[in-house]
């Protein structure tokens, strides 16, 4: 007989169950299906059955970004977007000493490295289905002082990319607000920019604001601990709002700490539309809207 602790685990790492269906349809601005349980298919039509028609696949590196590219081109509900995360980069130019080659191999790592892996970026930023170059930008939270230049250099490298083909430059920034809005000062933002999960307070909003940048806000902004969250969410201009799941990460309460997925997004969109005072079709209709502008589908 299976023990109550054991009973309590599975309950906690079982799926949510699906929420009530929005009456607007809605875009997921962020997700990883690559890294859910399930297929393609099954994710796709749970998150349609509550009112997620569209979902935007994010590539993370190069093999993610061309599964992002590839899924992209199969399914008309998903768009892609392609890059090298932050966290990347330092991996390429020093060498993971846990990354090997399919001739069996240890990868070298350095400068040529990053070159050759953002020339495939590029590539695949040129593609019709690919809407937007990200999640690039700059994370401290687990890179040290040695990681900084080769994520500055990628980072500076995607926003060249996303400017010359046109295309929506997706953000993470990870404790480094400074930093990521120096770097976009200097080489100058692309048309459409996206700050994904979005982690500032409202002061940054406000800049954000000023220089049209595009806020989406994940499952986290529902946690206790997130007034900073809903703060800026309650002052950030409703034309720049997006919602995303980051799914399978960041499950939005009260299901925190179980698997996430795009049919989430429900859960998240009516914390959103409570924290603005507006109905739950108004923020919905807003997203839709600003989704599409964001991505230009």
């Amino acid at each position: 007989m299976p023990s109550k602790n054991a009973d309590d685990n599975d309950a906690k790492n079982a799926a949510p169950p699906l929420p009530e269906p929005l009456r607007v349809p809605v875009a997921d601005s962020h997700t990883h299906l690559d890294m859910q349980s399930g297929t393609v298919d099954e994710g796709l039509a749970k998150a349609a059955a509550v009112g997620v028609t569209t979902v935007v696949q994010v590539g993370c590196d190069v093999a993610g970004s061309r599964w992002a590219a590839e899924t992209a081109a199969a399914y008309a509900a998903v768009h892609a977007t392609v890059a090298l995360h932050p966290n990347e980069a330092p991996r390429i130019v020093h060498g993971d000493p846990d990354r090997w080659s399919r001739q069996g191999a240890r990868e070298a790592g350095g400068d040529a490295a990053l070159d050759a892996a953002l020339a495939e970026i590029d590539r695949l930023a040129a593609l019709e289905h690919v809407k937007g170059v990200g999640e690039t930008g700059l994370d401290y939270f687990r890179t040290g002082p040695e990681g900084k230049e080769a994520q500055e250099r990628s980072f500076r490298a995607h926003i060249e990319i996303a400017k010359r083909h046109g295309k929506a430059l997706v953000i993470h920034d990870r404790e480094a607000h400074a930093d990521v809005l120096r770097v976009l000062k200097e080489e100058g933002a692309p048309e459409r920019t996206v700050f994904h999960c979005y982690s500032g307070d409202a002061e940054m909003a406000q800049v954000c604001a000023e220089h049209g940048y595009f806020m989406s806000f994940a499952g986290n902004m529902t946690f206790k601990n997130a007034q900073g969250l809903r703060d800026a969410l309650a002052v950030a201009p409703l034309e720049l709002v997006l919602v995303e799941t980051d799914a399978p990460f960041l499950t939005p309460a009260p299901y925190r700490g179980r698997p996430n997925a795009p049919y989430l997004i429900p859960v998240t969109l009516r914390a959103m539309a409570e924290v603005r005072g507006i109905g739950e079709d108004a923020m919905a209709e807003a997203i839709s809207v600003n989704t599409a502008r964001a991505f230009d589908y």
